[in-house]
């Protein structure tokens, strides 16, 4: 047994320092980003905000509404290959571009994926994505699916320590996710114990991928503009969000009509919910890591979009980032013990 006591910072620990800008409108601030991936040499430009990959948030309706942003989503595991043929029957070549899609590990989700990915060249984004991320399994798992794939961009996670990273990008991914238990319906950290603050975790992973010219995604976390911000100033190249956006027409979730008000479901992958809809059960060896919760309805995506991108771009003026790839440069954050004056909320 060992412990660590640096210090690890989670979003509200911490605030931008302002800095001297030159800007005069958050309408000179450009959120695109081009990349050219590692393994894939494949080129992508848009703007590296991520629907996470939730079935009551990463819908194909999701992923139309997002392409518009110049935004992705990715699709969550659960869909059919039927689905997949619908969808990409009705999609143009723009939306294509914006979709990860997602599997998991077994021989099973393996050919499943190759039928998948068989429907469109268009389609360039597989996201391998399991809880544990440190799994040997994964690792290898990641090789097969490069060896199959040598020209997609492969995603892999979930982790959060650099060593970690650098183990996924050297056997094939062009990006890992990073994140283990911040999001608004995961229970992992109180159900395990383990976890890794995650302002901390997208600081150390960066540095690590961005050394072997990998990539990474913060996931999980955020729950307002600012923190998604702050994964961005810390270095974060996409940031994937999930309760920021359930609730909404677009996300995939169960109407629910209570006390004459309409609500959606939301619950984590792990939880009991998603568990019973699509495994039948919580299995006898495991238990669940989720919550579910009831969402006010909160209508088109489109408003919490350009709410959030908003944000950002008033966060580049205000260190003078003319554009998201500058923000980590002009990046200082501040410690403190407050965020923000709560006289006046609920």
């Amino acid at each position: 047994m060992r412990i660590e006591q640096d210090l690890k910072l989670g979003y509200k620990d911490v605030l931008f320092r302002p800095k001297r800008s030159n800007l005069k409108s958050r309408s000179q601030v450009d959120l695109t980003r081009t990349f050219i991936f590692k393994h894939s040499k494949r080129q992508w430009s848009g703007v590296p905000v991520i629907a996470a990959n939730m079935d009551s948030v990463g819908s194909f309706n999701m992923a139309k509404a997002l392409a518009e942003h110049d935004c992705m989503t990715a699709i969550h595991k659960h869909n059919t290959v039927d689905d997949w043929i619908t969808f990409v029957a009705k999609s143009e070549a723009k939306t294509l571009n914006n979709v990860m899609v997602s599997t998991g590990t077994s021989e099973a989700d393996f050919k499943k994926t190759q039928r998948v990915m068989a429907l469109s060249d268009e389609l360039i984004f597989i996201c391998v994505d399991i809880a544990n991320g440190y799994s040997e399994h994964l690792v290898k798992y990641v090789g097969k699916v490069r060896e199959a794939f040598s020209d997609k961009v492969i995603i892999a996670g979930n982790v959060v320590t650099g060593d970690m990273v650098e183990e996924l990008i050297l056997a094939g991914a062009d990006i890992v996710k990073v994140g283990i238990g911040p999001g608004s319906v995961c229970t992992t950290r109180v159900k395990t114990g383990v976890g890794y603050p995650q302002l901390s975790a997208i600081i150390e992973c960066a540095d690590a991928a961005h050394g072997l010219s990998g990539r990474i995604i913060g996931d999980g976390g955020c729950s307002c503009a600012g923190d998604v911000a702050k994964a961005f100033g810390g270095g974060a190249d996409f940031v994937m969000l999930g309760g920021m956006l359930a609730g909404h027409e677009e996300s995939g979730g169960e109407l629910v009509e209570k006390d004459g008000k309409t609500f959606m479901k939301f619950y984590g992958m792990s939880s009991k919910s998603a568990m019973e809809k699509h495994s039948g059960g919580i299995a006898k060896y495991r238990a669940a890591e989720g919550k579910t919760v009831l969402l006010p309805f909160r209508g088109s995506v489109h408003n919490t979009m350009s709410g959030i991108l908003g944000g950002v771009r008033s966060t580049c003026t205000y260190v003078g980032a003319a554009k998201l790839k500058e923000l980590t440069k002009r990046t200082t954050f501040i410690r403190v013990q407050e965020q923000e004056n709560n006289l006046y909320s609920k």
